[in-house]
This record gives C-alpha cells, sequence and structure tokens, in this order.
C-alpha cells in the first residue's frame, strides 16, 4: 500500500530531487512550499502525480492542514543562506526555528510516524577537529547556523518527550545539483561558477579559495534521506550527510574550468560574515547505521550539473 508523504520546501532544490525519488518508490506525496526561494517549475514534471499546497511555515494552521494523513514528513523547508541570515537574522529564526516547531506540533498532533529534518554543517562552526563527527559539540558562527541547531534541539526533544513519535535529523554538507538556481542574489557557489566559467566570465571567490568543503552531490543526500525515513531505532539520532572528501573552494573552481574546457579566471574578495573556514564530515556513522554510501563524487556530480545548467533555455 502507497503511503502518504508530506515534503515541506518540495519546490526547492533538494526538495524537487527528492520527489521523483518517492513517486518512483510508489509513495504519494504532497508539497507544502511558499515558493519564496523554491520555484514552481521544478515540480512542473510531477504535476500530475503530486498535490502541492502553498502556504507558509509560520502558519501553524497551513502546516497542519499539510500534514493531515501524512506517515512521514520530509521537512526541508527552510530560509536558507548564511548572508542572508546574517542580514535578516529576525526572519531567519522565524522560518527556520518557528517553522519547524510548527511542523513537529501538527506531526505529533495528527500522528505521524517520523518527521526527518534537513539541517546543516552549518551547526558546526569554524572550531574542533577535521573531520566532522556528530560527537562533536557545535558551535555555529552564523544566525543560520543558530537557527538550524536551534531546530535541531527541537526534533531531539520531541522524539524524547512524546511517546511513538520519532526524529531524524540528517546534517547535510555543501549539496550541489540540478534545480539550482544560478540567478539568485543567494546563489550557491557551484553553478554560480558554472554559469561563469561557461560564460568566459571571472568567478568571485570569497578569501583565498583555499578553504575546504565537502561539496556532495544532490542524489547522495536524497538516497540518504530515503534511508533516514525507514530505518529502525533511529529516533533522535543525528547524522552527518556528505560525500566525505574535502576539495578546497580553487580545486572545485579548476574542475569546472576542465569539464568545459576554458580557462577559470578568479576574483578574490575578502571573506564573508560569518563563512566557516573548513568544512567536511565523517559519515561513518550514516554509512553504518543507515547504509548510506555516496556513491556520485565531486567531478561526476559536476559533469551532471554542467549538462543541466546548459541544456537550459
Amino acid at each position: 500500500m502507497s503511503r502518504q508523504i508530506l515534503l515541506t520546501g518540495g519546490g526547492g532544490f533538494i526538495g524537487s530531487n527528492l520527489v521523483p525519488a518517492l513517486l518512483d518508490r510508489g509513495d504519494r506525496v504532497r508539497v507544502l512550499d511558499n515558493f519564496s526561494t523554491g520555484n514552481r517549475a521544478n515540480l512542473a514534471p510531477y504535476l500530475d502525480d503530486v498535490e502541492v499546497v502553498e502556504g507558509e511555515l509560520r502558519s501553524y494552521e497551513r502546516v497542519h492542514a499539510a500534514v493531515r494523513g501524512a506517515e512521514l514528513v520530509f521537512h526541508l523547508g527552510a530560509l536558507g543562506s548564511v548572508p542572508r541570515s546574517v542580514q535578516d537574522p529576525l526572519t531567519s529564526n522565524a522560518v527556520n526555528v518557528d517553522g519547524t516547531l510548527n511542523v513537529l506540533l501538527a506531526a505529533r498532533d495528527e500522528g505521524v510516524r517520523r518527521v526527518v529534518f534537513a539541517s546543516s554543517s552549518s551547526v558546526y562552526g569554524s572550531g574542533g577537529e577535521l573531520p566532522r563527527r556528530e560527537s562533536m559539540p557545535p558551535d555555529p558562527i552564523s544566525p543560520y547556523g543558530v537557527a538550524k541547531l536551534a531546530a535541531e534541539r527541537y526534533c531531539v526533544s520531541f522524539s524524547r518527550v512524546y511517546e511513538s513519535f520519532e526524529t531524524v535529523v540528517l546534517r547535510y554538507f555543501n549539496v550541489f545539483g540540478p534545480n539550482q538556481d544560478p540567478r539568485s542574489q543567494y546563489a550557491a557557489v557551484v553553478p554560480l561558477f558554472v554559469t561563469a566559467v561557461a560564460a568566459g566570465e571571472p568567478v568571485t571567490i570569497f578569501g583565498d579559495g583555499e578553504q575546504s568543503r565537502d561539496f556532495t552531490y544532490v542524489a547522495n543526500v536524497v538516497e540518504a534521506s530515503l534511508l533516514a525515513g525507514d530505518a529502525p531505532g533511529v529516533s533522535g539520532r543525528i547524522f552527518n550527510v556528505a560525500a566525505g572528501t574535502p576539495e578546497s573552494v580553487n580545486t572545485l573552481a579548476g574542475t569546472i574550468g576542465s569539464i568545459l574546457g576554458r580557462p577559470v579566471e578568479r576574483r578574490y574578495l575578502p571573506p564573508r560574515p560569518g563563512d566557516v573556514r573548513d568544512s567536511w564530515a565523517d559519515v561513518s556513522a550514516a554509512r553504518s547505521v543507515l547504509g548510506y554510501e555516496p556513491r556520485v563524487g565531486l567531478e561526476d556530480g559536476l559533469r551532471l550539473v554542467v549538462d543541466s545548467l546548459l541544456s537550459r533555455p
């Protein structure tokens, strides 16, 4: 029998990559999105098969209506971007903390079995050892990281104090892939670099470019999310989801140039407030407990992104 799934933020980059995976395994999918950062076009191929509820995470009534009848919730809806949170911490907190609390309350009230929450590597901050392990004390720098950490703690709390209510937290690391918008004011580095290099324009790097990142192709994140939805005995657990292989931003730019067969001109600017210097993950817990395996590496993932971006009309 097919299950009813609620996916918040389903019009966004990661959410719209999760939608077809849920449909392929026979789930009935309902998406909640206000499309402030998500894109309706991302869902266009699936509109005959997906129920779309337009609404705000900050409205408990709207969230409650969307949750009704769901067995499992993937909570990806968020107001992303570290720079945006630095400029507007109040809205970042309202969407990412209050919105998550609304999802948890509605899910609890409707008897949902489990909520899988999309958190962020930003909760670790810049201190401590590398690679990042889930046992490390979090020390976020940016308001976005603080909000994600607060939302994480609500998830863990709900799994502890409400009987039969399960939550799993996934800390995503620098996810990239199709459906990332290079035109957004807060666009991620991979689509920005691809479009700039393809156009013969310089790429902008904040800092010296030697900062490390765990660039993770979106298909790996989709697989981890599906596994987290059904793995037994993991309620209240937190898992890193990443490729587990650090690369510098300079290397990223060079790899994109090699794929496109174009020279890469780099323009260096000072680091931005809230940016983390180094961030890469130990994924052994997700591997051993969830059965997660990052199957798509950086170069293969970048080739897929290049094909996707350059085939756009």
